[in-house]
Formats: structure tokens, sequence, C-alpha cells
């Protein structure tokens, strides 16, 4: 490696090497006016002109992802990783200033790659994706605008950006059962006599939850942040920073464990509603800031980085004679940056400008031959759809006495809140929140898909159907796919979904019969959606 002295070991350029060097460079140059003969001025205007561009036209996503931040308490901690950033990139300016900037003009693919990542999340709907995106973008800008080098002396602050990403809450669920599972031992080491039934526990005198709110997700992914930060300031040997971060990651579900066998065990010896609020004074960052310090407290006897280590060895990085890129070098990778960065949401604003959609005004449903529309009957439901342009309800009934209600709603164009595939939405609310469950699957029409639903006694059966891209589709999955087709090469941008259904006059006997008969009167289920739709005009 250029400028690498003989004999020197290797070192992780950003601070993270695996220990110090037996002939420790000399103290780091103090920063005084080198940037201004290494090119710094004009490196960082390009690279902070092409931030801004980026900025300005992927801003909605921008907000979105900080608005995450501020209203989620998952998120809260991720509004001080850009000053933890500011103040790693401080901490290395005096490194930083011997290097010179000079721009990787390869790196413009990784930020194209980036921004595909974009565009399958804004055709998706799915805002992970365009927040990862966003923050590779700014990754990757480094090394294209300012070089390799400077990437390599910020290694560590890039790889900690992205704990901007707002995601984690995909692991509720597991930490749930690991909650539960961990009290149920200690409830059971202390006799406490308690069962166990999935994320519910209930003891002689109470019931008890561990609700997505008591997962310990929160405190688990700002813990992970906080152990890579300290690994990184505090620690030079590998294996105490992987035996470090082992433990930011164990500790927290542990004393999650812990908490809530407390709660549960203060319950036994008094009462439940005494127990919970002992455990919302006690839950919160109260009790994992005394988890945290702990942490450190056991760690603090093993930090091994000198406290005046400068984080980065310019020479060993860069040839101390290599030469500022000429402005000319730096525009070119500017403008590569912003054109690669900039690419997909372009090619996302052109299919939507070039695909024609046709205004829903409303859906009236009318009865099909040998039928007549009634009131509605029987245990209420209704299908969950999220701001469709249109929606429909109603129930017809024919000359046997048979009931078939039939919905539809209609998404003229597709995005983000407003798709036809979407958490919560379907026959049954989240969670099952509505009380209604899935039962069973059934066979399936032509173009969609049979199941039956259970509640409380009621039965009922239903048949879907999505029209996504033109196609009567029966599955989910592919009607999402359908939607990113239809986005992604300008395809019919309109959606809809249908179902007809019927609640069981006796719940071991099926009501399908009825749906086909209704069905085979009222025409294919794309002609009945179509007669459906009222225009505007």
């Amino acid at each position: 490696m250029d400028g690498q002295a003989i004999g020197a070991p290797a070192l992780d350029y950003s601070g993270n090497g695996h220990a110090a060097p037996a002939i420790a460079p000399a103290s780091p140059e103090p920063v005084s006016t080198q940037p201004l003969l290494r090119g710094w001025p004009r490196a960082l205007g390009a690279w902070g002109a092409v931030l801004l561009a980026l900025g300005a036209l992927l801003h909605a996503d921008v907000a979105h992802m900080v608005t995450r931040w501020w209203n989620s308490s998952t998120y809260g901690h991720c509004l001080l990783i850009p000053p933890i950033l500011g103040w790693m990139v401080w901490q290395r300016r005096a490194g930083l200033a011997r290097l010179a900037p000079q721009p990787w003009l390869p790196g413009a693919v990784l930020m194209l790659g980036a921004g595909v990542v974009w565009l399958v999340g804004d055709l998706a709907g799915v805002a992970v994706l365009r927040h990862t995106a966003l923050v590779l973008l700014f990754i990757f800008s480094v090394p294209t605008v300012l070089g390799l080098a400077v990437a390599r002396g910020v290694m560590f602050p890039l790889v900690f950006a992205l704990f901007m990403i707002p995601t984690g809450e995909q692991l509720e669920p597991t930490l749930q059962t690991i909650t539960a599972k961990f009290a149920m031992q200690l409830l059971h080491l202390f006799g406490v006599p308690a069962y166990n039934d999935g994320v519910f526990i209930t003891i002689p005198n109470g019931d008890f939850e561990v609700a997505e709110a008591c997962s310990g997700v929160r405190f688990l992914i700002a813990m992970v942040a906080f152990g890579a930060l300290v690994s990184n300031v505090c620690f030079l040997s590998w294996k105490r920073r992987i035996a470090f971060m082992t433990a930011a990651i164990v500790l927290p579900i542990v004393a999650n464990g812990i908490r809530a066998w407390g709660t549960i065990y203060i319950a036994h010896l008094t009462t439940p509603q005494f127990a919970r609020g002992v455990d919302h004074i006690v839950y919160g960052w109260i009790f994992f800031a005394v988890v945290m310090a702990l942490l450190l407290a056991v760690g603090w006897r093993y930090f091994d980085r000198p406290v005046d280590d400068p984080f980065i060895y310019p020479a060993q990085i860069q040839n101390p004679a290599t030469p500022p890129a000429p402005p000319a070098r730096l525009i070119v990778a500017a403008l590569l940056a912003l054109a690669a960065g900039g690419a997909a949401p372009a090619w996302a604003a052109l299919v939507d400008a070039g695909s024609v959609a046709h205004p829903t005004r409303a859906l009236v449903l009318a009865a099909p031959p040998g039928w007549r529309q009634t009131a509605y009957q029987g245990v209420p439901w209704k299908p969950i759809y999220k701001n469709p342009n249109a929606d429909a309800y109603a129930s017809f009934v024919d000359g046997a006495g048979q009931t078939v209600d039939v919905y539809v709603a209609v998404y003229d164009r597709q995005s983000e809140g407003h798709e036809i595939v979407g958490y919560g939405q379907g026959a049954i609310e989240a969670l099952n929140e509505g009380g209604w469950q899935w039962a069973a699957n059934a066979p399936d029409p032509a173009g969609g898909h049979g199941f039956q639903i259970n509640k409380e006694g009621a039965a009922r059966d239903i048949v879907q159907f999505y029209r996504v891209n033109g196609r009567m589709i029966g599955s989910p999955y592919t009607a999402k796919i359908e939607g990113l087709k239809a986005r992604l090469l300008g395809g019919d941008p309109q959606a809809a979904t249908l179902f007809v259904s019927a609640e069981r006059v006796d719940p071991l006997v099926s009501a399908r019969p009825a749906l086909d008969r209704f069905l085979a009167a009222a025409g294919p289920a794309p002609a009945l959606i179509d007669r459906a739709i009222v225009r505007e005009r």
C-alpha cells in the first residue's frame, strides 16, 4: 500500500485496528491550513451540492424518515445518530486534513444500485427500502466524490450511519416469545404456578400479556447502536469488541425477561394492579439506563484504546505526495453521483406521468338477475381497506332467501397508503382485533381465492378476486408483483378487489353454492367490477 511504513501492523484506518502499532506513528499534525492546500474546500463543496440535490429530490422520504424518528419511541435514538456522526468525523479531522480528496468514479455504480433499492421500495410501497436507499446514497457519495482514501478514513462513521435506518420492529414477535419463555422459567424457579400460551401468562390471581411494547425491541436496537459506538471508540482488540457487542445484545434481552418476571412476581405477592403501577414507574429508559450503566461499568476496565489515539494514520491510507483532484474531476464526479442517485426517482416519475388513470367517482353495486338488494344480516363483518378511491358494500338475496354480501374497492393509482395489498387489509383486521379469524382455505374460483373465516360460532364463506395490471388474480403476492410491473413498465395503474361472501346458516354447511350462483348470475368477476365503477367525466 502506498505510503505504508515497512513493518507497521495492518490497521483499520477508521480506528478499528487490532491493536496499537508497536512503533506508534508520530502524533497527528494539528489542523491548520493543510485542508486549503489539499483541495478540501472544493471537494466538500461538490459533495455538499450532491447531498443537497439528492435531499431535495427525495425530500418526501427524508421527511418521512425523520418523522419516524421523532414520533416513534422505538426509533427515538436515531435522532442522536447524525450529531454522533459529526462528532466522530470531528475526532478524525487532523488525519483527514492530511488526505487529498480524489474522486472514485466507479462509486457511481454503487449509488445506482442504491437507487434501484429505492425504486423497488417506492414501487412496492415499502418504506424501509426507501429509507435504506437514502442512507446508502449518503454512504456511497463519500467515496464517489471524496475518494476511497477519505472513505477509508471515515469507514466506521459511514457504517455507523446505517443505524439511521428506522427498522427492527420486525423482531417484536420473536422478542415477545423469548421474554415470555424467560419469565416463565423464572416464575417456575421461584415456585409461582403459571401457565403459558404464547405471549399470554396466567397466574392464580391475574392474566398478563407480553405485548409489543413489552418486547424490549426499542432498547435492544438502541443498545446495539450504543455497543457499536463504544466498541469502536474504546477498544482496539477485536476480541474485546466482539465480547462487548455480544453483551450489548444479550444483556437487554435478559434484562427485559427479568423485568417481565419481576412484574408478574410482584403481582403474585400483591395484586396485578399494584404490579402494573410499579412496572409503569420502573420500566422504560430508567430501568434500562441502569442496564447500560452496568454494561459500561463492567467494560470500563477492559478499554484499551489510548485517549490520545488519532483514529486515522494518514500515511497508511494514502501517499502523502498525492495531489488533490482538479476541479474538472470533482465536477464530473458530482454530476455522475447526481445522475446515478437521481436515475431511479426520475424513472418512477416518468412511469407515473406516462400512465393514464381514469378517476373513479363512485361505485354502484346492482342486483343481478334473480336477486334483489336487501339490508345486511348476520354477525357484523366488512373487509378492511385503507384510502381507496371508492368502495361499496351491499347485500343481495335470491328467491330461496339466501343472502350474499358483495364488497368492491378501487384504487385508481397505487402508492404508499393507497395499496390493494397491505398490512392490516383484507377480510380480517390486523391481529384479529375484530374477532374474525381465518379458518380454512376452500376451492379457488377462476382468477380468485376461496376461504372461510370464523367468529364466536359464526362462519362465513368468501371468494376474493384482485384485478391488478388488467389481470384477475387470487394471490396477494402475485397481485403485489403485478402492481410492481404496472408501475415499472407503465401498465394499467388501476387496482381493484372484489369480495363475494355469505354467512353460513348452519356453521357446518358451506354457503359456497350460493356464492357460485351469484357469480353465475352476475357474470364474470371483471364484468361485475366494471359495471360497479362510475367514472368521472
